[in-house]
């Protein structure tokens, strides 16, 4: 299960309604920030999940509009927040231009905060414990563009009646069967984990795809996602404009997201020129079940569905209610 905050969603520019692109994956204790517009410290208190624990951002490119953010961010971090170490991932290009950034924030000293800036390459990027983290490449305008897939291990569930009916005892045998390891009972039987483990079940999918200029190369890493988050920041009566600048109609994120057979789609990186009806209106006559969250909107995400996520519901599970 993968809970996901909207921070800002709109593209190039701020709009009233909208900020600039950042989100928030969260996965049992882990937060990982994907990009890092110019406002996205306020918002994160707008939501109330304050910056606790958000030692890792991912960054889906190095256009202004995605990083110019972290520089608050980091001055912020270091004053108020006990962070020893903020570690930034993304293209050598994007990391090129936030390190200029930091030569800015970090110049005399006044920073405490060490930055750690890993250069991304397609593959596995992080994993721990059930996550897995793959960086794939994206195409937009510049090098060094990445789409990330976030994805649970597969597992396969305990069978209580089955353990029950084999004379296994609650405790630690059942434990050990389930983290694949055989146990030999009181009467000498041997008990296998095929004895009492179902069949394999894959874990909630997540992919995050920032600015793209096209989908064909998205396909496989977006197969059978629970969730596919991308742009839409044109609509199709612009699409000269779209592939002019590197950027995807509504329709064509919904198209991607039918051939792939996400389970929902959520549509950000939004031009101030267009409603949020229309985005929706456009990608729904191709993909019924597409989203266009509104900046600090948060959604629960788990195989096979998707719910919104009330910010007093939020506030429990942030104080262990």
């Amino acid at each position: 299960m993968f809970e996901i905050a909207f921070l800002g969603t709109s593209a190039s520019a701020p709009s009233i309604e909208r900020g600039l692109s950042s989100s928030l994956v969260m996965y049992r204790d882990q937060r990982f920030m994907i990009d890092c517009g110019e406002g996205t410290q306020r918002q994160l208190l707008r939501t109330g999940l304050g910056f606790r624990k958000i030692d890792k951002i991912l960054l889906t490119h190095g256009h202004l509009d995605h990083i110019l953010g972290l520089g608050g961010l980091v001055s912020t971090f270091s004053r108020w927040e006990s962070m020893d170490t903020l570690t930034i991932y993304g293209g050598q290009w994007a990391l090129q231009r936030v390190q200029d950034l930091m030569n800015v924030v970090l110049r005399g000293g006044e920073v405490d905060t060490e930055i750690e800036f890993v250069a991304v390459r397609p593959g596995v990027l992080w994993q721990k414990d059930a996550l897995r983290i793959s960086a794939f490449s994206v195409s937009h305008r510049g090098p060094g563009c990445f789409g990330y897939l976030f994805e649970e291990q597969s597992r396969r569930p305990f069978l209580p009646e089955r353990a029950e009916a084999l004379g296994v005892p609650r405790g630690p045998e059942r434990k050990r069967l389930v983290e694949g390891e055989a146990v030999t009972l009181a009467d000498g039987s041997v008990i296998e984990p095929e004895d009492v483990l179902g069949q394999e079940v894959r874990g909630t999918r997540l992919v995050y795809v920032g600015d793209a200029g096209r989908t064909d190369n998205l396909v496989k890493m977006c197969r059978d996602a629970d969730a596919l988050i991308i742009e839409a920041t044109y609509v199709s009566r612009d699409a000269e404009l779209a592939s002019r600048f590197g950027h995807l109609t509504a329709a064509q994120a919904a198209e991607l997201a039918r051939e792939a057979g996400v389970g929902h789609l959520f549509l950000v990186h939004i031009s101030r020129r267009y409603s949020e009806r229309e985005i929706l209106r456009e990608a729904r006559d191709v993909f019924p079940n597409t989203i266009v969250p509104r900046d600090l909107d948060q959604f629960r995400i788990t195989k096979g569905t998707v719910e919104p996520i009330e910010p007093e519901e939020l506030a429990r599970e942030e104080n262990g209610v």
